[in-house]
């Protein structure tokens, strides 16, 4: 018993240690566990003082053994259940101390981790209090910004404040330059009325003079017949009558008939780059006229030098060009036609109306009037004769338009078009009074008129042939072609000889020269000249030069054969 007592003391020494080293870390936290660990201590004493007294009583027992052994044992049994009950209260006592150690210690681990989470709080509202400095900090910037912002609309807001008020005062300037400009414009159209109604009293006078002087030429010729039956020879008006007739002649088929081209005796750099069109001048035998693409220019030569005489400048590329009584036109790819003064190289008409390109042009009716063909699919006839040009006719149909040509009678005219079909027009009416279709396969890119029999036209078609076909019966009556010929372009031309025995072409992978004859279709010339193919050919009346026939290849050469 007193080990065991001993052991218990020492336990409890112990056990006071731990819990009084405890508590001096973890007072505050462990309040409640100090105020229960004392009363235990206070009762460990009193257990303490009740051992001492057992072991004075049972130092009493051991001197009363002696006295009788029935007390003795009575007395022994009644410390023992005194003690049996001590240790009962002592057993207790530890399992109380026991569970509340358990719970200390429970409470020690919940702190543990209270302590842990408050640290991660702890970090946590640090991290945030960053973050909120960074955001005030990101706020005072964006303040910043907004301030200068404000700032800077207040400056705009003046700024549009004086925009204003300049473009008002713009607008009032503006409003009397309108007023004065209308002012303008109506005394110019007014000026201009003035100025056409001269112009047309001028051309009604000039008509009536031309008529005047007709009649004093007839009258003179009357009066010329009374002289030579009272002293003139009939000798002598049969030699003047010769004359005439020769010089008519001259003019018309030029010194020596129409001459087939056997060389080519001038060649001329005429473009810088594509060219597309040449034509002979009608009405004066030593003139032609070449458009190029690349440049823009329409040019005219005199054939009888070699030499250019007139440089007209267009815009956009030059599709068609024609010339005729001095006047030269162009059509080009910006949907106008422009007409030049040959006299003055002046642009004198600028005819706007188509809405595609202009693919071909032709002078007819005394140079009066102008033909255009676009691909707007259609064509349209331009009176000329004045100096405000008008717009009479408007010719439509179904297909593009490539090429045209105008009968001598100034009013017949015939259209080659891309679905490779022939169509007749009367220029006056604005009627289709005939139709080809199906002559060339892929189009046709070139028709003439037989400048003696106006029955028959010639046309050139992308399938690479010339064909011969007559009005009244709408039948081919010839079909030129060769191995080597190519019809390349969708401006290749083709072309009769003025005494309309020949026809020739140009053909457009080769350059090579081909001469037909109109009286059987053979081919009479093949005549190769360079390998750079050509679309562009023309036969004229034949000048002081001597030659009547010239070409126009791709790269813009111009030859004049003999």
């Amino acid at each position: 018993k007193y080990l065991f007592l001993k052991c218990t003391k020492m336990e409890l020494d112990n056990l006071h240690r731990l819990i009084i080293e405890r508590n001096a870390g973890e007072t505050d936290q462990f309040l409640h566990i100090h105020q229960a660990n004392s009363t235990l201590l206070n009762q460990v004493d009193a257990l303490q003082k009740k051992c001492e007294a057992l072991e004075r009583d049972k130092v009493v027992v051991s001197e009363l053994n002696n006295n009788g052994s029935s007390a003795a044992l009575r007395n022994e049994t009644r410390l023992r259940d005194k003690l049996e009950r001590l240790q009962e209260d002592l057993n207790k006592k530890l399992t109380d101390h026991q569970k509340e150690t358990a719970q200390a210690l429970e409470t020690a681990k919940n702190l543990a981790l209270m302590k842990e989470l408050n640290e991660n709080l702890e970090q946590r509202l640090k991290k945030l209090e960053h973050e909120i400095s960074m955001k005030n900090k990101t706020i005072s910037h964006l303040e910043e910004k907004h301030s200068d912002a404000k700032a800077t609309t207040k400056l705009a807001e003046k700024q549009y404040t004086g925009l204003k008020e300049t473009i008002r005062s713009l607008q009032k300037e503006n409003d009397v330059l309108k007023e004065e400009n209308g002012k303008l414009i109506n005394r110019m159209v007014s000026d201009k009325e003035k100025t056409s109604t001269e112009v047309n009293v001028l051309n009604e006078m000039i008509d009536q003079l031309k008529k005047e002087v007709d009649m004093l030429r007839t009258l003179k010729h009357q009066d010329e017949k009374r002289k030579s039956w009272f002293g003139k020879s009939n000798d002598n008006k049969d030699d003047d009558e010769q004359h005439e007739d020769k010089e008519s002649s001259s003019y018309r088929f030029g010194t020596t008939g129409s001459i087939l081209p056997t060389s080519v005796k001038h060649t001329i750099d005429a473009h810088a780059g594509d060219a597309t069109c040449v034509c002979y001048d009608k009405m004066s035998a030593n003139l032609l006229v070449t458009s190029g693409a690349s440049d823009s220019m329409v040019k005219v030569w005199n054939t009888s030098t070699a030499t250019l005489q007139a440089t007209l400048r267009g815009g956009g590329v030059i599709t068609a060009c024609d010339i005729g009584g001095g006047l030269v036109v162009g059509g080009g790819s910006d949907k106008m036609c422009r007409v030049w003064s040959l006299q003055t190289q002046r642009m004198i008409h600028q005819l706007v109306g188509h809405g595609n390109k202009i693919t071909c042009v032709k002078i007819f009716g005394s140079e009066r009037g102008v033909l255009t063909g676009s691909a707007d699919r259609s064509i349209k006839v331009w009176d000329i004769s004045r100096k405000t040009y008008r717009q009479t006719t408007t010719l439509r149909h179904s297909s593009t338009c490539y090429t045209v040509d105008v009968a001598s009678d100034s009013f017949t005219t015939v259209s080659g078009h891309m679905d490779g079909g022939l169509r007749f027009w009367d220029v006056r009416t604005g009627e289709r009074t005939g139709n080809l279709q199906g002559l060339h396969e892929g189009g046709v890119t070139c028709v003439k008129f037989h400048p003696v029999n106006a029955a028959q036209v010639l046309t050139n078609g992308k399938d690479n042939s010339l064909k011969v076909s007559c009005m009244r019966t709408k039948t081919v009556l010839y079909t030129l072609r060769d191995n080597d010929f190519r019809t390349a372009y969708n401006w290749s031309a083709c072309c009769i000889s003025p005494d309309g025995l020949y026809a020739a072409s140009l053909s457009g992978s080769t350059g090579h020269l081909f001469v037909w004859s109109l009286q059987d279709g053979t081919l009479l010339k093949k005549i190769a000249h360079n390998d750079s193919g050509g679309g562009g050919i023309s036969w004229g009346p034949g000048g002081s030069g001597g030659q009547q026939v010239a070409t126009l290849n791709r790269e813009g050469t111009l030859c004049l054969w003999v």
